[in-house]
């Protein structure tokens, strides 16, 4: 049976108060001449929290912010506009617990021709208990994990994250946002892999660091394939370190108030949290480079079993079957 780093909330936020006085090998790597200019940036769950803070900095040094969410649009766009003081920003439709959603995006992509320079995958969920959704699924594995594998390979599939690119000094960057609570999880488990079951709160707490797990596999696996003979697009995993979020909103009252203070007191602003992504997103440190991990601005090696490619690989093919099994556009998109 799988199992995250923690099922306690409590202990999780505070592992991650601790992180807060490691040592930030690369925080003063980011610097104002690090700027977007001329790139275009698609960020998922950009709505609030870490994404609505690194649209709002990504805008400020110059980029065309594309911002990916299912909902306040476009009031969440027209904030980050006057924040950022910036009109380079526009807000489009996704639903990632909705597979149609991930298609009807991607879509309009390519309809208005949009090749992001940057894609930020961002969005996840913390829920308190199990609940499926319209594909059959689970909702936080389909957002927090499968979503990520559906959207990058449509991208990939429809030319919409440009491959044929070596006329440009800039090469595509994917980085996915984890946790560095997906240290010490368990192996993938593929007897329940993508089975919805019933679970409570202090399973939830162990899912969401044990998804990351499957999402930072999922993400070397991706550089492997993309990146077979040079590189063709960085594609980079970063811990932004403890968020100061709504991401608790659905827990239970009394846990929601217990966190909510321990968020609220010694949790870093979405503001101050993008940064570290924003320097792997830009940076000429992360120029010609894949698979790396930030744990904010620290480098660091992901859990071990990560890398392993034999995991690599079975991921890869458990996620494609699965897909298939619940959407009908998969099989002529990956055949």
């Amino acid at each position: 049976m799988s199992h995250g780093r923690f099922d306690n909330p409590v202990v999780a936020a505070m592992a991650g108060f601790w992180d807060l006085f490691r040592k930030q090998d690369n925080a003063k790597r980011l610097t104002d001449k690090d700027r977007f200019d001329g790139k275009k940036v698609i960020i998922t769950g950009a709505n609030s929290g870490l994404g609505f803070g690194l649209s709002v900095e990504i805008a400020k040094r110059g980029g065309y912010v594309i911002m990916a969410c299912r909902s306040q649009i476009p009031e969440a766009g027209e904030m980050v506009k006057k924040m950022s003081g910036s009109d380079k920003v526009e807000m489009r439709k996704l639903d990632l617990s909705k597979i149609e959603s991930i298609y009807e995006f991607c879509n309009g992509l390519v309809k208005d021709q949009i090749k992001p320079d940057v894609t930020i995958l961002n969005a996840g969920v913390a829920l308190p208990d199990a609940r499926k959704t319209e594909s059959g699924l689970e909702q936080m594995f389909l957002v927090n994990y499968l979503s990520n594998v559906m959207l990058t390979n449509i991208m990939f599939n429809k030319g919409i994250i440009d491959l044929n690119n070596d006329s440009k000094a800039f090469k595509p960057r994917i980085v996915f946002i984890s946790s560095d609570s997906h240290q010490g999880s368990s192996y993938i488990d593929y007897n329940e892999f993508g089975i919805f079951e019933p679970y409570g709160t202090s399973k939830a707490i162990a899912n969401y660091s044990y998804f990351k797990l499957i999402l930072n596999t999922y993400a070397t696996e991706l550089s492997r394939r993309v990146n077979k003979e040079k590189l063709e697009v960085g594609i980079n995993v970063i811990c932004p370190g403890p968020v100061h979020t709504n991401i608790i909103k659905e827990a239970p009252w009394a846990l929601r108030m217990a966190l909510g203070g321990i968020f609220k007191v010694i949790f870093r602003s979405p503001a101050k949290a993008s940064l570290p992504v924003v320097y792997m997103s830009i940076s000429d440190d992360f120029k010609g480079k894949s698979n790396e991990y930030l744990h904010m601005f620290k480098n660091k090696e992901m859990d071990s079993k990560v890398y392993i490619p034999e995991e690599g690989k079975k991921l890869w093919e458990r996620s494609v079957k699965l897909w298939k099994s619940v959407d009908t556009k998969a099989k002529s998109l990956l055949d």
